[in-house]
């Protein structure tokens, strides 16, 4: 490892700065320098997602003193810190549980209050799809929790999921601009999804959902996982569409995104290259194709490449892993010759169910792996990919960063 030893520590400081960049609170500050919160009635400032914490601090210093308010804010609890003057509740992730719904419940409570003089901010994060759950009606909390374990598992994107999540649930898919009519509401986002679709970020609680129950339903055959819904999904996704009824108007404003990541790392090593901000696809079909670019990479000279966005993984083993860590192990056996590093982490610092937030691999990887007894390869066909790195000494641990814009990729070689 003594070799790569620098390009690690670069691609390790890289990596930091692209999660700072995502900072929460700087982000909120950012969106409201020179503004005042206030409204003629009461102010109801609600946080869900991994960030709700720190985008609630920093938004409660905009708020006028002269203003009443109430707030609520939703989180994990590795994220989760009290807040001065605000409740904060506890919710799992990525699995949504009975506090995730008890917190939707709550929510709920508080915008049946409001009025045409209240206003409502909403500070909206990844992670709060899962952490504010309020199934349809006939769904059951163990209905959703099934649906999210199977769609984790089935190899489709964020905005698949997502747009699928929206038809199970009362809050989703601007469903929290329904509860909170007749009060005007602001919301404040940061974008975990590729291409940052508003309705995605979240399941898009303050904006319109991106399809229906039909679409949902061509999403789950599709992705051949139609027969593994509930019962009572299906049941619902097959029943007529809802009578349309017009969605109350939102001022939704983007004020963090993967781009703005990696835009950073750029900047912090003016020789870098944003090769995309879309990196997509199974990490199957993603590593192979990222070895190629790297073996076509002129050979007298240094580079730095970046990627952003969002793989996915199918799972058909029993294994530890997410879908950074899959792919770093896919990496690392492409046998690319050099010296070389690749990082892939996810910014929240949560790789799957894992406490690592990716992997980071050289060609000196493998050795190590054999050295330490392990066989790479079928601990990846059995998703195993944590194993194999934490053999190796190539997880990536960060802990939670309490922020979340999807994952980065770095390649350096020199």
């Amino acid at each position: 490892m003594s070799t790569t030893a620098p390009l690690r520590k670069e691609a390790l400081q890289l990596f930091d700065v692209a999660i700072s960049a995502a900072d929460p609170a700087r982000a909120v500050e950012r969106a409201l320098h020179g503004t005042s919160l206030s409204a003629d009635g009461t102010l109801y400032l609600i946080a869900v997602g991994k960030a709700a914490v720190p985008m609630m601090r920093a938004a409660l210093t905009f708020v006028n003193p002269d203003t009443t308010i109430e707030t609520i804010a939703v989180t994990n609890p590795e994220n989760a810190a009290p807040i001065k003057g605000c409740r904060v509740l506890q919710a799992n992730h990525p699995v949504p549980d009975s506090a995730g719904e008890a917190a939707a419940l709550e929510v709920e409570a508080l915008l049946r209050q409001t009025t045409p003089q209240d206003r409502v901010v909403a500070l909206i994060s990844g992670g709060g799809s899962a952490l504010l759950p309020a199934p349809a009606q006939g769904i059951t909390l163990d209905d959703k929790a099934r649906v999210n374990k199977v769609l984790l598992g089935s190899g489709l994107d964020i905005n698949d999921m997502n747009h699928i999540r929206q038809q199970l649930s009362r809050l989703k898919g601007g469903g929290l601009l329904r509860a909170a009519a007749p009060a005007p509401v602001t919301a404040y986002m940061i974008s975990d999804v590729v291409g940052d679709d508003l309705r995605a970020i979240a399941s898009g609680p303050t904006v319109a959902p991106i399809g229906n129950r039909a679409s949902a339903k061509a999403l789950l055959e599709s992705a051949n996982i139609w027969d593994d819904m509930p019962d009572s999904v299906q049941t619902l996704l097959t029943s007529p569409e809802p009578q349309a009824q017009e969605l109350p108007k939102a001022q939704n404003h983007l004020i963090a995104s993967n781009r703005q990541s990696l835009d950073a790392m750029r900047a912090a090593c003016p020789e870098a290259q944003i090769i995309s901000d879309r990196l997509e696809g199974n990490v199957a079909d993603v590593a192979p194709q990222l070895a190629e670019v790297f073996r076509a990479l002129p050979q007298d000279g240094p580079a730095v490449l970046l990627f952003g966005g969002e793989t996915t993984v199918t799972l058909t083993g029993s294994g530890k892993g997410g879908r950074n860590q899959d792919l770093a192990l896919r990496m690392a056996l492409q046998g690319i010759e050099g010296d070389w590093v690749f990082l892939s982490g996810g910014t929240d610092g949560r790789d799957g169910p894992t406490d690592a937030a990716g992997g980071i691999v050289d060609m000196g990887s493998m050795t190590r792996m054999r050295a330490a007894g392990l066989d790479a390869e079928a601990l990846l066909a059995n998703n195993d990919a944590y194993n194999a790195l934490s053999g190796s000494g190539d997880l990536v641990m960060t802990g939670g960063t309490g922020t979340n814009v999807a994952d980065v990729q770095i390649f350096i070689r020199r």
